[in-house]
């Protein structure tokens, strides 16, 4: 899902009540949102909308699937708010609808249930093996932080992963990124007497 921030401390006054911040992200936060987003072919079309409006035999195409599948898993996306009919387009035979996503990007709401396992498990589901000569890291590290060095690191990922980026599929081959700052369970041992 690749466009999910993560939830940001604040008060409900922070969004309005279309459920967007003052970023406009969509802010997530009732389960048919997330029971929507977490089904794996509802969470491929999301990163396909993210690149243009698409029809369903648009998407059908892209993803390899009927065009009667994906009508269902946009009706589930529309009826979540996830996804509206952005414009009709008189074609030989008929109308094409094009349906686009209601944000350019998500936040989860502080109070939301699933949180960041939500987020991890979506990147997760994205992640291809690394190919040959592509480029792909990924590490766990643990840094031992005062909170206000915890603060300025998390502002830097923050203006990260506020940068805009081409999500134009001529441009280059999809990457993801998962920035995650998080408390972590690891015992501290006690200083060291003996030297």
């Amino acid at each position: 899902m690749a466009e999910e921030q993560p939830p940001e401390h604040g008060s409900d006054a922070d969004h309005d009540e279309t459920g967007r911040d003052e970023q406009d992200h969509l802010v997530l936060r009732s389960p048919e949102q997330f029971k929507a987003l977490g089904h794996p072919v509802r969470h491929r079309m999301v990163n396909a909308f993210r690149q243009r409006p698409a029809t369903l035999r648009q998407l059908a195409h892209a993803l390899g699937m009927s065009k009667g599948t994906i009508g269902y898993h946009v009706r589930v996306l529309r009826e979540a708010g996830l996804v509206r009919l952005a414009e009709t387009r008189q074609v030989r035979g008929g109308t094409e609808q094009y349906f686009a996503l209601v944000s350019k990007s998500f936040k989860l709401h502080q109070d939301a249930a699933v949180g960041p396992e939500f987020l991890i498990n979506a990147a997760l589901g994205e992640m291809l093996p690394g190919g040959p000569g592509q480029a792909s890291h990924t590490a766990l590290r643990h840094l031992w932080l005062t909170e206000a060095e915890a603060h300025a690191l998390e502002a830097r990922l923050r203006a990260m992963a506020a940068e805009p980026h081409p999500t134009d599929p001529a441009h280059g081959e999809p990457y993801g990124l998962l920035f995650s700052l998080f408390r972590a369970n690891v015992p501290s041992l006690p200083p060291d007497d003996e030297h």
